[in-house]
């Protein structure tokens, strides 16, 4: 089987079973069916272990959406890795990503959702290492240690969970929320969640994650890695108490505009996309924290479509500027690749919330939602702060990399002849742009009643122009005003990244213990150990063999000093 043929037909396969799941989803919806298939692998006294299946509306939904942004990555993966030996083992990989993310969607019971959980920290693991280079394996390292804390909570919350006798986690969440095993077991879920989709503390391996080739961030940001923590939640949300929820909004209200802050002072066209990725995760998480689940697994499924576009129309530039991605060596692309700018465009102001793209029906809602919750002033500026930032960070990524002036070498090939990669990105610019309204009438058939005064209503849109100007202006002066003024923030966020986060979650981690092990081997292993063990012992029993053999060697003098000896304990034992 040639290489080419092999992204073809796994495309046309997922396309295949994603148009089949989303026929499905539409038929659970309308007839508010819940599937649930298990059988019985062992039983050992009480504890029975299922394997089970959940195929409800929602999973199926989420399904289709994943298989179908899979299909179109593979599809550009195509062009995009023509040059690579070895696409058939990537293709593999990618589909084992895949694979695991939808085991992790259709499982109701926490064994189950172990393995699909495992699955993709392995596989993002051997992902994102796949460029073999020290940078590679650091940020390899990062994510698998990062995702480990998740798994380690996880199998802990699967050792509480053993006192219902049961791990289909399903049964009990409403009927035994007040139950103190069901709140630990919530705790434990939350923090495996947190790690998943990279909450503060463990923010840090997500911009790190960017070293793997673009159509593993495409598939990674949009639909599978990092939306597995934010899909768990939604399965656990009625399980979820009030200190639990208020916890979850602060820590998810801070990663985004943490996030939002970071991506304006980056120039690293993937990594200003993964902090936007990061941002919006912390919009899903805190949403849910206010108690809107369906509502976050809308934004979900429209940030998976634009988002993933955007890392498509990323990748094509980053391939056309010969592997290029700091965007001060872009500008005027527009001229040079249309299309591709047209596409990425269409994602940002998608992204942005500009009226009826997908971003628009999601994020206006749940801004308007948020405006009628009841949460103090802090949360509340922190949400349209936030929402203004990702406006701006996106405008100054248009400005540098789609408009302005060219500044890339005279010498150059840019062209938009990428036809295979074009197609993958089409499909999903349609989707991108009819998406968010589908969706809306899917989910939310009933129109949800918002009453709120006109400059309320406004706030959202003055927000969005605020942010839009702001990063106009940012990218016009920011040789002079970004260098001068905010020489601090630039020192703190480029020396400590994200707010030291690396620093904290990630050095400070392997640091101590390092230093602890580096002193205990130089004096205890190395040291006392061998001064009293192995070596000190050696040393002594080579002294006395060697003393041993020179007595041994015959020598006439010392055999008659010996003899000489010998009749002096002979007389003196015969005259005492």
């Amino acid at each position: 089987m040639n290489k080419i043929s092999i992204c073809n037909i796994m495309s046309m396969f997922l396309l295949m079973f994603s148009m089949s799941m989303f026929l499905m989803s539409l038929k659970f919806m309308l007839k508010d069916l819940v599937l649930f298939i298990e059988w019985e692998i062992f039983s050992l006294n009480s504890c029975s272990v299922f394997m089970t299946i959940l195929l409800d509306w929602m999973s199926l939904l989420f399904m289709s959406f994943v298989c179908f942004i899979s299909s179109m990555v593979i599809f550009y993966s195509k062009e995009y890795m023509l040059g690579d030996k070895y696409i058939n083992r990537f293709i593999m990989l990618v589909m084992m990503f895949v694979l695991s993310m939808l085991f992790l969607i259709i499982s109701p019971n926490l064994i189950s959702i172990l393995l699909g959980w495992d699955g993709l920290g392995l596989v993002s693991y051997c992902l994102v290492i796949y460029y073999q280079n020290v940078k590679s394996y650091n940020a390899g390292m990062i994510t698998a240690l990062s995702n480990r804390i998740g798994d380690v909570a996880l199998l802990m919350a699967i050792a509480w969970m053993l006192n219902y006798g049961s791990w289909n986690y399903i049964f009990y969440l409403e009927c035994m929320k007040t139950d103190f095993y069901m709140q630990i077991i919530s705790w434990l879920v939350l923090l495996a969640a947190m790690t998943k989709s990279a909450q503060i503390p463990f923010s840090s391996w997500l911009p790190a994650a960017m070293a793997a080739p673009t159509p593993v961030s495409s598939l990674v940001h949009s639909s599978t890695l990092v939306t597995a923590g934010v899909y768990l939640l939604i399965r656990f949300n009625f399980a979820l108490n009030n200190n639990l929820l208020m916890f979850l909004l602060l820590i998810s209200i801070l990663t985004m505009f943490m996030s939002g802050l970071g991506a304006n002072f980056e120039y690293d066209l993937k990594k200003i996309i993964a902090l936007s990725t990061l941002s919006q995760l912390g919009l899903m998480m805190s949403i849910l924290a206010l108690g809107n689940y369906n509502l976050a697994f809308f934004h979900l499924l429209t940030h998976a479509l634009f988002k993933a576009l955007l890392f498509m129309c990323a990748g094509c530039m980053i391939h056309n500027l010969k592997d290029t991605q700091d965007i001060r060596f872009m500008g005027g692309l527009v001229n040079q690749m249309p299309l591709t700018c047209t596409c990425m465009n269409i994602a940002n102001l998608a992204l942005c919330g500009m009226p009826f793209l997908a971003g628009f029906y999601s994020k206006d809602l749940i801004l308007e939602m948020v405006m009628m919750s009841n949460i103090n002033i802090f949360i509340f500026l922190l949400f349209f702060i936030s929402t203004g930032l990702t406006v701006s960070y996106s405008f100054r990524l248009v400005y540098y990399s789609v408009t302005g002036d060219f500044n890339f070498n005279s010498l150059h090939s840019l062209n938009d002849e990428g036809w295979v990669m074009l197609k993958g990105m089409m499909s999903l610019v349609i989707m991108v742009i009819l998406g968010g309204s589908m969706l809306m009438w899917l989910i939310f058939p009933t129109p949800s009643m918002i009453c709120l005064p006109l400059y309320l209503k406004m706030l959202t849109l003055f927000c969005c122009l605020m942010g839009a100007w702001l990063g106009y202006e940012i990218s016009k002066f920011h040789l002079s005003w970004e260098s001068k003024s905010l020489m601090f923030y630039n020192f703190s966020f480029y020396s400590g990244s994200m707010w030291f986060m690396p620093m904290i979650s990630t050095f400070s981690m392997n640091y101590f213990p390092l230093i602890l092990g580096y002193q205990i081997s130089k004096n205890i292993d190395q040291g006392w150990n061998e001064y009293l063990g192995g070596q000190g012992i050696f040393y002594l029993i080579q002294k006395n063999s060697v003393f041993l053999q020179s007595l041994q060697k015959n020598n006439l003098k010392i055999f008659l000093l010996l003899f000489l000896i010998w009749i002096f304990i002979l007389f003196f034992f015969m005259f005492i």
